[in-house]
């Protein structure tokens, strides 16, 4: 009986122990993925800002989402190309860091960045302009990352056995 439940134990021990393995694995993909996608940011929002000649450097510029959308604004055109343009990037850098499930983790870093961009901004963002900025960034990196992982690591890719089903 004692050998049972030692057997047991260990198992549960060994369970849990994989578990918080696996866990950190995640905690650690998710900081270096989080820490890319702003460090991205800031780098093209910088190129941006000296492309379109503007004079005053926005730091708080990828949490702003109050800027008046019109072509004619050249802040909202610096916002909406860096916004994209560091969707699309991360994605492809993401296929790199965590090899698979890249759909998973941008949509938690899109998660954290409006959770970032309410606190900033003091207000959840209603502007519809916005969000489809947002969407069409997050399909992008999705897409992208996605299919980069898919050809990169597609012999390491893990296929679910749909016969059981």
């Amino acid at each position: 009986m004692f050998s049972v439940c030692l057997f047991l134990g260990t198992c549960a021990f060994m369970a849990i122990r994989i578990k918080l393995a696996e866990t950190k694995t995640v905690l650690q993909n998710l900081l270096m993925c989080l820490t890319v996608f702003y460090t991205v940011y800031y780098l093209v929002l910088g190129i941006c800002f000296v492309t379109f000649r503007l004079q005053i450097y926005d730091g708080l510029a990828p949490f702003n989402f109050k800027t008046n959308p019109s072509w004619a604004n050249a802040k909202y055109i610096v916002g909406l190309i860096s916004l994209e343009a560091t969707f699309f990037i991360c994605g492809l850098l993401f296929a790199i860091i965590v090899e698979e499930w890249i759909w998973d983790y941008a949509i938690t870093i899109t998660v954290i960045h409006i959770i970032a961009c309410s606190s900033v901004m003091q207000e959840f963002p209603k502007m519809a302009h916005w969000w489809v900025a947002l969407g069409s960034g997050l399909f992008s990196m999705i897409s992208g990352g996605q299919i980069l992982a898919y050809i990169l690591f597609k012999d390491n890719f893990i296929y679910p056995i749909l016969n059981d089903f």
